[in-house]
């Protein structure tokens, strides 16, 4: 099929590249039009917390923003005209037009806090509208707050709330990612030139892998109608399309111009590549596809999102790299290997590009070096190798998860320093929970008795804390029992046991007895998604290995390979959290890294680090199994096939792993610890997986194994048989088919060994 739908696309270039032009243009104008539909706060939510929130959704209540001035001394002493100038602030607010319910510690109704030492001070305000949106309508509030500053330096007068945090966090983590996107396509292109040495041969690349974004981006809007997505997932996108995009374009120019430079004519080389890197590639977009489809098993909207944004940007990729990708290289031609920097290279190496693109050296000195050293010693290197990364996987036995709060905003944000330094003046001795109450009157008298008994039942368990307080819907079919937790908060276990208490014993002889009850807020919602996390992770592992362990046996029917398979992967992602925890959770890496460490690790990120990291890794490991089967399905003997298959994509899998490492090491730059987490956790494993897995561990556990790598059990023979060879390869070239170097080249070859070639 893959070297069907090449070959089409090479002899109708023009037409294979106008559907591709049709299908990114259509499917970003529609998408455009459509619009991406953002997920509620609900679908983030789990079990019974996802029920409270999808009823506070609905339930009407005003959606309001809350915002805080805090006022502070400079030298620790309280003046005497505190009272003027917080005074001075609410008038200044008040007067923007924007706020309401201002409240200054000496108003007469419900007055703002001062902190217990006398030298703090809030003044509290909700700004008009809707909550959602207050952050366009905020600047004139935060500009009169910074003009009372002004007026009176000897104080430090700072807003912090909903909308103030929307405008500045806002704004900087939308600058922090677009700069993020902003490096990584120069970046990729520049790791390209350098392994290429050809403009066209870096450009085309990431032509294929935008477009094929861009297009993924489109398809997006239209199934976010029925799934909703999280507003990050786009950014995602980005950072995956990009990297798996690369990948595949590389894998398909590389074997196209080793053809050429083999003396194939222009559309043969083009058909063996489509039948062999392009059947590499389906393999590989499929098995990533059925890694993120896993997520779809966590039933948390914000891992549906992802695996939706992955799932399209990889399948247009692989679209991308079959169609558009064949018609550019038969429309290009040889001058895909124009040479930009040739003269610097061929003194520097002593090698000319047209050579190097061709991949006819074998993959180069060091490659050959550690590979014939993993030969001659394979049952060393597999004890070092795999040694070193269970080594490096030991760590992530002590692996804890949180949950993202301040902390996990790094840099100087100075909204985010004024709550902290209001958390720090009134700290808090419980934690803020509610019970969330439906039922056709809520002000009916036998609700009102059941809340009352609700309140007195709770405090009697000495597990909740006071006051209480009753919001009540327009309708008056939901009514909101705010409260406080005795702990810290969200993952301290005093709070969680409070949770229980009052899920198990006290709401249901109380409020379940009238109506729906749940009880919800921050600890609840933490409880609820480590419980979902607990009961779906073992699924989505499950599901992922046995996916993709029955499409390896499929692709190349062997049942050691697929094993094989899979436990290099598992090593390789159990080597990634190792070293996560060791950086962000130890805080090794503090000053490199420029961050502060939580002491855990974000909780959404290694059961989607593990889903990622296994379909990416699958990207290398089929390519090069791939080209060793192709050897040994010509008659190489296995370990000479594992020699070639490894020689000849040296190249590609090192420029490969380059552009992957520095595209996520990008997102490892940025403020966002949990993103910090995510791009450092991808590009540690894909460096360990590219080079101590591809490198030294495959080509080791394959030589201990010799022809035992091609076991299937007689119960299996009925799998399809899967032709790895370049199809029709015994045919003769056509004419005008001979290579640029005049004439046809035998594949690389071992030294004193003959490749056996059918063609020419």
């Amino acid at each position: 099929m893959a070297a069907s739908i090449g070959g089409w696309s090479a002899r109708h270039r023009w037409a294979a590249l106008s559907i591709w032009i049709a299908f990114v243009v259509t499917a970003t104008l529609v998408g455009n039009a459509v619009g991406t539909e953002k997920m509620r706060s609900w679908e983030g939510e789990n079990g019974e917390a996802r029920e409270a929130a999808t009823v506070l959704e609905a339930a009407g209540f005003p959606d309001v923003a809350a915002e805080s001035v805090l006022i502070q001394t400079r030298d620790g002493k309280a003046p005497a005209d505190f009272r003027r100038v917080a005074e001075e602030v609410g008038r200044a607010v008040l007067a923007t037009g924007r706020v309401e319910n201002v409240r200054t510690p000496y108003s007469e109704e419900a007055p703002a806090p001062v902190s217990a030492d006398g030298r703090s001070a809030l003044v509290v305000f909700d700004m008009k509208g809707e909550g959602a949106t207050a952050g366009e309508r905020v600047r004139p509030v935060i500009d009169a707050v910074a003009q009372v500053q002004r007026a009176h330096p000897e104080f430090r007068i700072d807003q912090a709330g909903e909308a103030s945090s929307d405008l500045m966090v806002g704004d900087a983590l939308a600058d922090d990612l677009t700069r993020a996107e902003l490096l990584s396509v120069p970046l990729t292109f520049g790791i390209l030139l350098a392994a290429f040495g050809a403009l066209l041969a870096a450009v085309v690349p990431l032509v294929v892998a935008f477009t094929a974004y861009l297009g993924a981006v489109g398809l997006l809007a239209l199934t976010s109608q029925l799934l909703h997505v999280d507003s990050a997932t786009t950014n995602l996108m980005l950072l995956i399309g990009l990297a798996v995009g690369v990948d595949y374009s590389l894998f398909y120019i590389r074997r196209e111009r080793e053809e050429r430079a083999a003396g194939r004519g222009r559309e043969r080389a083009l058909e063996i590549a489509a039948a062999t890197s392009g059947r590499a590639v389906l393999i590989s977009g499929i098995t990533v596809i059925v890694a993120m489809s896993g997520m779809f098993l966590t039933g948390n909207g914000i891992f549906i999102g992802f695996a939706q944004g992955t799932i399209l940007v990889v399948l247009t990729a692989v679209v991308g790299s079959m169609t558009a990708l064949p018609a550019i290289l038969s429309l290009i031609g040889d001058k895909i290997e124009a040479r930009v920097v040739h003269g610097a290279v061929r003194r520097l190496t002593g090698r000319t590009w047209r050579r190097r693109l061709g991949g006819r050296e074998g993959g180069g000195r060091v490659w050959n070096a550690i590979l014939a050293a993993v030969l001659r010693r394979p049952f060393v290197s597999v004890l070092l190798a795999g040694g070193l990364l269970i080594g490096m996987a030991v760590p992530a036995f002590d692996l804890r998860t949180g949950q993202a709060g301040l902390a996990d905003l790094q840099g100087d944000y100075p909204v985010v320093d004024t709550f902290r330094r209001i958390e720090a003046a009134f700290p808090a001795d419980k934690a803020p929970a509610t019970v969330v109450v439906t039922a056709d009157d809520v002000t009916a008298a036998p609700v009102r008795e059941e809340i009352g008994r609700f309140e007195e039942r709770a405090l009697a368990t000495g597990e909740a804390v006071g006051p209480f307080g009753v919001a009540v819907n327009p309708d008056r079919t939901v009514a909101v029992v705010s409260f406080g937790l005795v702990g810290a908060g969200p993952s301290d276990e005093a709070s969680e046991r409070a949770v229980r208490t009052l899920r198990e014993k006290v709401v249901p002889q109380t409020l379940g007895r009238v109506g729906e009850a749940h009880v919800y807020g921050s600890v609840a919602a933490v409880m609820d998604f480590n419980a979902q996390l607990g009961r779906t992770v073992p699924l989505v592992f499950g599901f992922v290995l046995l996916l993709a362990f029955v499409l390896l046996l499929v692709s190349f029917r062997s049942l050691v390979v697929a094993v094989t398979a899979i436990v290099l992967n598992l090593l390789s992602v159990a080597a990634a959290y190792g070293v996560l925890v060791v950086v962000f959770q130890y805080g090794w890496g503090e000053e490199l890294l420029n961050f502060t460490s939580t002491g855990s690790i974000v909780s959404w990120l290694p059961l989607f680090l593990f889903v990622i990291l296994f379909g990416l890794s699958m990207d290398y490991h089929v390519f090069i199994l791939s080209r060793i089967r192709e050897a040994f399905d010509r008659g190489m003997p296995t370990e000479q096939a594992i020699t070639y298959g490894i020689r000849t994509t040296a190249g590609v899998v090192s420029s490969a792993a380059f552009i992957m490492v520095g595209v996520f090491a990008v997102f490892g730059t940025m403020s966002l610890l949990s993103f910090k987490e995510m791009g450092i956790g991808l590009a540690v494993a894909v460096l360990v997986d590219a080079t101590v897995v591809r490198a030294v561990l495959l080509p080791a556990t394959m030589k201990l194994f010799g022809d035992a790598n091609w076991y299937l059990p007689r119960r299996l023979g009925w799998l399809p048989v899967l032709d790895h060879e370049p199809g029709g390869a015994d045919e003769a070239e056509e004419p005008g088919g001979s290579g640029r170097d005049g004439g046809p080249d035998e594949p690389d070859a071992l030294p004193g060994e003959r490749v056996p070639v059918t063609a020419g």
